[in-house]
């Protein structure tokens, strides 16, 4: 179908209506291909009319010449319950020169789901009337999947919102940047963010979405935080929402899940980006052992066409906090989310076992055994429930549980006054992950973890955004006591971007440190292995410094560190084999170890010029 005409006349309207239409399932999309070329050929625009609606509802406009070309066009429509038809309206504003033309149009997955003779498994669910049978995942999301509103029936209103009446029990975050907003129809800015809402598929309905013109500015963040919620416990608490992110300058939407009030929580889920015009839905699997909450987060990008939308949220499977005292109380006020210094999960007693044992002997927890000082952290658990190893750096560590394995970072540890905003500025090592990376971040952090190989993998990062020019990030392990003759660290480290400073490797003991090793400049965008040899030494604390480059362009990561036979030496007590060497101190060695350059022995004896 096309029109060519050339016309003076004022204002005129060329209308193509479509037939009528009973109702659509939920995953239903029009497309066709329109033509729109001239110099002032105008503008047209396809309109959905509801039976019983006043209002029509835009769905779809092109605003003036877009070449000489065929274009396709494809909307969603998702699920109509009434009847409804589609105008196609062509506008003329006095002087027309052009052609529009429109041709293939196309209607897919737009029937209901067809009735099932039966419906078994306990992820399907079958529909009261119309016997469809469909997963049990799209129960209760605020979708008439079913076509008779049986998978909508009996579902908990505390757990949904489609904002149609306000925000139901969701709230706003008070320590963003500025608030979602509620609204109908389109967004003010042509060509970003929804046209109308996901509930209804229609202009009459509501949904929140976030601003992007002045006066936000770039990375601005609106947060909005769900109702606090039970542990799940052994279950599979389900969040399942709908967003828009359509625009140019579009940015990232996140989100969190946190079980601490004033914490931003860890990362479940982000996308970023123009993902055309539609309403995408997405499922998350959460599971928490304490009371938590969710917060979802938009990000405004560099410009106004960056508006992203929210709808039909909804929960399945998981309660409303029940407890009579608030879990996030006062106790957390204020609590920063830095990286923890404890070094496991297990919490250590506050009173030691009856015991007999010097000060300078450690006492074991479980037994109260005595064993010497030197024993304590030295890679080797001496005591029956391995306590004297617990608040020790652990001897691999891969960063996946979120933990530090007992590194710790000592300057931030001699902060004080304003603890948080000093700590927030520094140049400092942190957790991170391929998937929190800002846009400009990728071409000079790891995308992937060096364990997993995913971006979901965690690694340990000296973040450059913070700190200036020839500023020091420090972590270090706890002192440890004693390693054996053969004790190597090996670690991967990411060193990319065009500013990147410098990796040191420190041997701290007493008030000496020494480099052990070192590396500076960019790399490449992988990670690179290293080895380096640390030998017998006692009482000594190893250190990874990053010294921050000229900008941000650069930041130094390091992950999977491992040390590698450090246990120290055993007297066995036992005569040595003829395949081994016997040390002046009665260490057996094997032969192979004479003369090597190594003390072995830990006495030199091995090395000795006499053999």
């Amino acid at each position: 179908m096309f029109i060519l005409k050339s016309s003076n006349s004022i204002s005129q309207i060329a209308r193509l209506r479509s037939p009528k239409f009973r109702q659509t399932g939920s995953n239903c999309t029009l497309s066709f291909w329109y033509y729109n070329y001239g110099q002032s050929v105008g503008a047209a625009e396809l309109q959905l009319l509801v039976d019983g609606l006043k209002q029509p509802t835009v769905l779809w406009r092109t605003y003036y010449n877009e070449g000489n070309q065929w274009l396709k066009a494809v909307i969603q429509l998702g699920r109509l319950p009434h009847p409804f038809q589609f105008s196609l309206d062509k506008i003329s504003l006095g002087v027309y020169e052009g052609v529009s033309a429109i041709d293939d149009i196309r209607f897919e997955n737009c029937a209901l789901p067809p009735p099932a003779l039966s419906c078994e498994g306990p992820n399907r669910f079958w529909c009261r009337d119309t016997k469809a049978c469909i997963d049990s995942l799209l129960v209760c999301d605020l979708v008439d999947d079913c076509g008779d509103g049986s998978d909508e029936d009996s579902c908990d209103p505390d757990l949904q919102c489609n904002f149609e009446n306000g925000l139901c029990n969701w709230e706003q975050d008070v320590q963003d940047d500025f608030d979602w907003i509620r609204i109908r129809g389109p967004t003010p800015t042509v060509n970003t963010g929804p046209l109308k809402d996901h509930t209804t598929g229609t202009a009459r309905g509501h949904y929140l979405y976030l601003e992007s013109s002045e006066p936000r500015q770039f990375r601005d963040k609106a947060v909005l935080l769900s109702p606090l919620f039970n542990p799940s416990g052994y279950g599979t608490c389900v969040f399942r929402f709908h967003y828009h992110m359509f625009g140019k300058e579009v940015y990232k939407l996140s989100v969190f899940q946190r079980t601490v009030s004033n914490a931003k929580g860890w990362l479940l889920w982000y996308k970023f980006g123009n993902q055309e015009n539609r309403w995408i839905r997405q499922t998350l699997f959460i599971s928490s052992s304490k009371p938590f909450q969710i917060l979802v987060k938009g990000i405004v990008g560099d410009g106004f066409t960056g508006d992203i939308g929210l709808d039909d949220v909804s929960f399945l499977g998981c309660t409303l906090y029940s407890g009579a005292q608030h879990p996030f109380g006062s106790f957390f006020k204020g609590y920063l989310p830095t990286i923890s210094t404890t070094t496991s999960g297990t919490s250590v007693p506050a009173t030691l076992p009856m015991n007999n044992c010097t000060e300078k002997e450690f006492v074991c927890r479980a037994s109260g055994h005595c064993i010497q000082m030197i024993q304590k952290c030295d890679f080797r658990p001496d005591c029956s429930d391995k306590s004297d190893e617990s608040a020790c750096v652990m001897e691999v560590c891969d960063f996946e549980d979120k933990d530090l394995c007992g590194w710790h970072q000592p300057a931030l540890e001699q902060m004080s006054g304003n603890y948080s905003i000093l700590i927030t500025k520094t140049f400092k090592w942190q957790l991170g992950r391929g998937a929190n990376l800002y846009p400009e971040e990728e071409q000079h952090c790891p995308l992937t973890d060096h364990t997993t190989c995913t971006e979901e993998g965690w690694y340990l990062f000296a973040d450059s955004s913070n700190g200036e020019f020839g500023d020091r990030a420090d972590i270090a392990t706890p002192v440890i006591s004693l390693t054996g003759p053969r004790c190597k660290i090996i670690f991967w480290n990411h060193m990319n971007g065009s500013t990147i400073g410098s990796l040191e490797v420190l041997y701290k003991s007493s008030n000496k440190t020494s480099k052990l090793w070192s590396q500076s400049g960019s790399q490449g965008p992988q990670w690179n292995k290293a080895e380096v040899f640390l030998g017998i030494r006692s009482n000594f604390q190893v250190i990874f410094r990053a010294k921050r480059g000229v900008s941000y362009m650069g930041d130094v990561a390091v992950d999977d560190i491992t040390f590698e036979d450090c246990s120290p030496l055993l007297i066995s007590g036992k005569p040595c084999t003829s395949e081994e060497f016997m040390c002046a101190n009665k260490y057996c060695i094997p032969k192979n170890n004479l003369c090597d350059f190594v003390n072995d022995c830990e006495d030199n004896s091995d090395e000795s010029p006499s053999i």
